[in-house]
């Protein structure tokens, strides 16, 4: 196979070219042979091992770069099985355990392709803008609201979450908070600590028999009302869309109802501008005389400047609070008025349970996100799968395998307006397309964002080249579109 000089893809031209020009991963060049050796995996998803199974021929890493030039940052102490499956890709992996401030932040993300976070990490347009390199995120956690994930789907950069894997941590904790409210463990607890021997019964309840109100029947209401059920107490829920309830649980159909049926209400619902403090006063009013009020979803669903009134006027007999509208950055003496202007009133109740956002923080969890959000970057990096992305179209076309030496994958990632699909369409039907995949997602500042895979048999390192460049060159036509593309051969990258 005849070879010729690698592809330089960061602010260069190749040979032959000018002024070509791409967002790219920088000091990555092409693989001058499309027939250059790989290496399995050691870290291959349960999908691609299903789908090897059934065949008889061995599944190709494509892996399109030199993955020691690939820099990952992680922070807020993501769990170590996510930090073993990114290094065991040969990829450059620093590890952090708090998060960065905004400013350090910004010049730590500058020359970092991937980068994984938790909670507390803002990636905002300030942090994302200074991203040149970054062409994924990982989200260590269920949400990604403190991401801007319109902007990075408008940069070419996928965001990865996982959605359900602490779901049965924060349901157990949910019920284990029940029982200490109703049984006003942590003012007894307290009480002891500071040598009061206080047995009394007053105000004490079995939750047997209560009705358990769950607002938002997702992965953590669904558990959360099997446990309840089990416990024998009666589950009703409200959901903005009409869902199968599990067991004898049920549906009712506006917040209002659920509000006066339940001595208990937990909030299991995303931050939208339509969750934010939809508990408030007029819903205090109607919850019952003495009910009790958890949420372990977002800081900003409850007023808990009118939580504090109606506990103090006893309409409340007990909340659980996991989550703030403003959180610190890390552990220490932070939780105070200067962070909250509610923060000494809300410490100063009786039969309330403060935790510090850890619904979800139980080494089963943390393990089962880190595989999940880990395999999922590893995919993404190696393949351009975007399965499970929540900002991107999923977009997944089956392995190549050992037989399929000289195939490429091509991964174009554009906004779907007229004329963009069919100019690379044009480029591609050059060449044999042996499968190809596009679909387009949400509305980013007018534009739904389109993403297709094709893979190209026989291609050779000509036929790269010529891709590549022209590829490349659709940003001279499409000069108000922002393009993110790559080429893989199973060794190094175009983007």
């Amino acid at each position: 196979m005849a070879s010729v000089s690698p592809i330089p893809v960061s602010g260069t031209s190749p040979p032959g070219t000018s002024g070509l020009t791409t967002r790219a991963i920088s000091n990555l060049s092409l693989s001058a042979s499309p027939t250059s050796q790989f290496r399995l995996s050691p870290a291959s998803t349960n999908a691609r091992n299903w789908q090897a199974a059934k065949s008889s021929v061995s599944v190709k890493q494509l892996k399109p770069f030199a993955t020691e030039d690939i820099k990952i940052l992680l922070l807020e102490n993501v769990n170590k099985t996510g930090r073993d499956i990114l290094a065991a890709q040969g990829y450059q992996v620093e590890f952090l355990k708090s998060s960065l401030p905004e400013d350090e932040l910004i010049e730590r993300i500058r020359d970092v392709h991937v980068i994984g976070i938790r909670s507390k990490t803002q990636l905002n347009a300030r942090v994302l803008r200074e991203a040149k390199n970054l062409i994924v995120i990982g989200c260590f956690c269920i949400g990604t609201n403190q991401v801007d994930t319109h902007y990075a789907a408008n940069h070419g950069i996928a965001v990865f979450n996982s959605p359900f894997s602490n779901s049965r941590s924060v349901a157990e904790l949910v019920i284990a908070e029940i029982i200490a409210l109703s049984r006003q463990l942590g003012d007894r607890s307290n009480e002891l600590h500071r040598g009061t021997w206080n047995k009394i019964s007053s105000g004490c309840w079995e939750i047997r028999g209560k009705t358990l109100g769950i607002i938002g029947y997702g992965h953590i209401g669904s558990q959360l009302s099997v446990l309840a059920e089990a416990m024998g107490m009666t589950v009703v829920f409200y959901d903005v869309v009409n869902l199968m309830a599990l067991g004898t649980t049920r549906q009712v159909p506006n917040l209002e109802d659920l509000l006066q049926a339940a001595d208990f209400v937990t909030c299991h619902v995303p931050e939208l501008p339509e969750t934010k403090n939809m508990i408030g006063p007029k819903q205090f009013e109607l919850m019952k005389n003495g009910s009790y009020l958890i949420n372990a979803s977002r800081g900003s669903v409850i007023d808990i400047s009118a939580l504090v009134n109606a506990m103090r006027a006893g309409k409340i007999a007990g909340a659980a609070l996991d989550v703030y509208p403003n959180e610190p950055s890390g552990n220490g003496d932070y939780f105070s008025n200067d962070l909250n202007a509610w923060a000494e009133d809300l410490r100063s109740l009786k039969n309330i349970i403060l935790t510090p956002h850890i619904g979800g923080s139980t080494e089963e969890a943390q393990s089962a996100i880190g595989i999940e959000v880990g395999e999922a970057l590893v995919r993404y990096v190696n393949e351009g799968t975007t399965l499970g992305a929540v900002n991107m179209p999923e977009v997944n076309l089956r392995s190549l395998t050992m037989d399929e030496p000289n195939h490429v994958r091509v991964i174009y990632v554009h906004h779907n307006v007229p004329g963009v699909l069919r100019k690379v369409n044009e480029i591609l039907g050059d060449h044999n397309v042996d499968k190809q995949m596009t679909d387009s997602r949400g509305d980013v500042r007018g534009y739904a964002v389109a993403y297709l895979m094709a893979d190209i048999s026989d291609a050779n390192a000509t036929v790269i080249k010529d891709i590549y460049q022209q590829l490349e060159s659709l940003s001279c036509v499409f000069t108000y579109l922002e393009k993110f593309f790559w080429i893989t051969n199973g060794r190094q990258r175009v983007s």
